[in-house]
This record gives structure tokens, sequence and C-alpha cells, in this order.
């Protein structure tokens, strides 16, 4: 999922995931592409997505893969994991029809310049269900969403709730990530991530910027110092940690 997120670059992707119930967890074990692009915080999937998905699962059933659908995902690139209202309908009508059903969001460009996985997994409350005030969205999340985003943001926060996430791998994905290490281990090493990532953190920066002169202020795109502090801090770790990589490989491979 994250290798096709990042495919995608500033354009939103879209794709299934397959996988089984066991007690209350939702497991993903498979996921595929759907042929959606989509932009800004709207993602959704046309007829030719629709033929496309029905192909796969009857190609997959027919080679003995029965995992059902338990849920969708998309990208983000760049500002965050969370749903937007296009989203939230989205996963309401999932719920509805064919629950139970996950929303998953992967932001490919916080991903790289973290170094780690960000993504975020979702379930939406019903239409009928008003949640209490301090149930939904993580509200720290603001602090990765833009500023011409976070209106969007701060309408549809309390319509839809995070789930823990957990990762696991089988044998066969150990002896893939082996053999891609092996291929790739080269080209992984050499690259900076303040090069790589440097149009990433210089947006991020700018983001910043356009905050502060909206902190303290009353209206849909005010934001708390704190949060913006956080955001700082954030970014700030990350340029940390790119130079100290940069400065441990020249250790390993240039000084005596």
């Amino acid at each position: 999922m994250v290798m096709h997120a990042r495919s995608g670059g500033d354009i939103e992707v879209m794709g299934l995931m397959l996988g089984k119930i066991v007690g209350q967890t939702m497991v993903v074990l498979d996921a595929f592409a759907l042929p959606v692009e989509g932009s800004e915080t709207k993602v959704n999937a046309q007829q030719e997505s629709y033929e496309y998905m029905v192909q796969y699962l009857e190609r997959s059933h027919a080679v003995g893969r029965r995992e059902p659908v338990i849920g969708w995902y998309h990208s983000h690139p760049g500002y965050g994991c969370w749903l937007s209202g296009i989203d939230v309908s989205t996963q309401r009508l999932n719920q509805k029809y064919q629950d139970p059903f996950l929303a998953v969001v992967i932001d490919p460009k916080r991903t790289m310049s973290a170094g780690k996985v960000d993504l975020g997994a979702f379930r939406a409350f019903p239409e009928e269900q008003q949640p209490s005030s301090n149930v939904g969205a993580d509200s720290d999340e603001m602090q990765n969403v833009p500023l011409h985003k976070i209106e969007d943001f701060g309408v549809h926060s309390s319509k839809y709730y995070s789930l823990d996430v957990g990762y696991f791998k089988s044998s066969l994905d150990k002896q893939l990530l082996e053999r891609l290490w092996r291929k790739h281990w080269i080209s992984t090493i050499s690259q900076s991530p303040l090069i790589t990532n440097s149009s990433y953190i210089t947006q991020k920066m700018a983001e910043i910027a356009d905050k502060v002169s909206y902190c303290g202020k009353d209206g849909k795109k005010s934001v708390s110092l704190e949060q913006v502090l956080r955001e700082s801090d954030a970014i700030a770790d990350e340029i940390t940690q790119g130079h100290r990589s940069n400065r441990l490989k020249v250790r390993l491979f240039t000084e005596a």
C-alpha cells in the first residue's frame, strides 16, 4: 500500500484490502490497487474501477484466494492521515452495505520524511449516532493538516474514530523483504533523506509559517500555538535525524 501511495506522487490513489476478522481485530492480509486517481481530499471509484474490482476478486477466488474485501485505502500525500467529508461519506456507505469495513489513509511523503510508515485506520460513526464530545478523530493529527484543509478536518473530525494499528509479517514476507534489501541496499544507504525529502520539508516549513499568522485568532482556520510548536518539533526532529544519518555514513565509509 505504501509503495502504491508513493507511486502516485502528489495525486491521491486508492485500493482495496483483503483480510479476515479475528475476534475484535480486522486482519489485513493483502491489498490491490484500483485504477483511480484523485486530487485534494477527494478520491472516488468510478465504473472502470468497479469492473476491475470484480474481475480481480473473481480471479483471486479462481486460484484459491478466499479472503473477502474488508476495507479500502487511499493516500494523503503530505497532509496527514485523516478522513475528509467525501471519505466519511464513502466509509459510511461501505459500512452500511458491507460491514465490517475499514478505512486506511497513508501519507507517503510523511512516511519518507519520518523514516517510518505514517498510516491511520478509521471507522465512521453511523449517521444516527451522535458521539460524545471527547470521542472522535485524534485532534493531534491536526498538526499535520495544511492550513487550507483545517476547516475540512475540523468539520468532520467528530464523525469518525481512529483504530489501533499493528503490523505482522509471515515467513514469506520475511523472505521477500530480505531479497528486496539485497537488491536495493546500495541505493538505500547512498540516499540522503535531507535531499530526497527536501521539497516536503520546505512545504511543511511554509505551512508552519502560515499557521503562525493564525495563532490565537477566531474562525474556522484558527490554530493553537501548542499545535504549531508540536509540528515544528516534529519537522526539526526529522531534519536532525537526517543530519545524524549523513554523519554516520561519512564515518562508516569515508573516515579511517
